[in-house]
């Protein structure tokens, strides 16, 4: 999965320097690869398997042979082998999105998002009018979060529909497109709802990507 290069990186910056004209609000994007290693996740569904395949076998060997038992050091050489090549199979990226609820995906990003947007410092702006705009790719997830100076005049579900356009874009692949819609949608909300009345830019107008 590739992140956006410097150019398109330069094309969301250009459109927050664009629609901050306009507003007080101090906008700020993240991308981030995936909001979590999920080193655990591989290593439980492996875990189970191996703990599960041996007995199973054990049990339609004695109904197909007759026999009574199963060498244990056989089942004992099936678990571990079972439990090393399917962990290693769980790493790829492609299977492992697949083993993660979605409610832990969500869960895992949001923290990230969150944490995002006190690193970023948008909660220290003159008033209280920053703005994350927040994707992670692995997850499929896009959240806006708002300091006080904007969640006053605007409410959450203001942004609700914004977020599933580019959440529904982040799905295509069109990650660019859905960051520079989504911009330009803030953008018209914010120039009406909190208006710029001063020029200031006190964060950057930069997308941070978290590779």
């Amino acid at each position: 999965m590739a992140l956006l290069n410097e150019n398109e990186q330069r094309q969301v910056g250009d459109a927050i320097t664009r629609i901050e004209r306009d507003t007080d609000a101090e906008v700020v994007t993240v991308l981030a690869r995936q909001a979590d290693d999920y080193t655990y996740i591989p290593l439980l569904w492996a875990g189970l398997a191996a703990l599960i395949v041996p007995g199973a076998l054990a049990v339609i060997a004695s109904w197909l042979s007759g026999l009574d038992s199963i060498s244990a050091w056989y089942l004992l050489l099936v678990q571990w082998l079972v439990f090393i090549v399917l962990a290693v199979v769980f790493r790829l990226p492609s299977v492992l999105t697949r083993l993660i609820p979605r409610h832990v995906r969500f869960w895992r990003a949001s923290n990230l998002a969150r944490r995002q947007f006190l690193e970023q410092n948008l909660h220290h702006t003159e008033a209280g009018t920053g703005m994350l705009i927040f994707v992670s790719e692995a997850e499929r997830y896009v959240e806006i979060l708002v300091d006080r100076g904007i969640s006053e005049r605007l409410d959450d579900e203001t942004w609700q529909s914004i977020v599933a356009a580019f959440t529904t874009q982040v799905r295509a692949g069109e990650t660019l497109a859905g960051f520079l819609e989504c911009i330009d949608s803030c953008g018209e909300l914010l120039k009406t709802h909190v208006p710029a009345t001063h020029e200031r830019n006190e964060l950057p107008n930069r997308l941070i990507v978290i590779d």
